[in-house]
């Protein structure tokens, strides 16, 4: 018969960062998971919204930020579901920058796509001389873009982990 010897140490009553005491530390959700949520969303919104244009012409800095907030809220609809929470700052920071890298890494993809597959070698080289000519309107461009996406992204998930927080439906 196996004997259980009893710990007689004293517990560690100081807490962490979370205010627990050690030992209980909270469990932090995979946000990767959120981000890959947010994703589908995106992808999906985006895909909807270029069948739409090729009937009807829409803005695209309007379609960008529509397809951010519908992947927000996918996001932060499965994360409260999950969690039974809503999400944290640091959560959000998390999220938001990692939405706006999916975005970014989306777009790389879909340029580069059209970059190989539509363009021919003419396109390809009017495009490049153009840069090469007058690069400030093409880098400002890009950085009105990448505001564009960051500041979408941080109002859609702010916005929508408030509405969609389960204890001030509660109240």
């Amino acid at each position: 018969m196996a004997r259980k010897t009893t710990n007689l140490s004293k517990r560690n009553t100081r807490s962490n960062r979370h205010g627990l005491p050690q030992g209980h530390e909270s469990v932090q959700p995979k946000l990767a998971l959120y981000v890959g949520f947010f994703a589908i969303g995106y992808i999906l919104a985006s895909v909807i919204f270029m069948m739409i244009q090729t009937k009807l012409a829409l803005n695209s800095q309007l379609v960008t930020v529509i397809s951010i907030f519908i992947g927000t809220y996918i996001a932060v609809n499965k994360f409260i579901k999950h969690q039974q929470r809503a999400l944290n700052k640091s959560e959000i920071n998390r999220l938001m920058f990692g939405g706006v890298a999916i975005v970014w890494l989306l777009t790389v993809i879909y340029f580069l796509a059209i970059w190989f597959f539509l363009f021919d070698e003419v396109s390809r080289e009017v495009l490049s001389e153009m840069a090469m000519q007058q690069p400030l309107p093409l880098l400002s461009s890009l950085v009105m873009i990448l505001v564009l996406t960051l500041v979408s992204t941080r109002i859609s998930l702010w916005a929508l982990n408030h509405l969609l927080n389960p204890k001030q439906k509660a109240k």
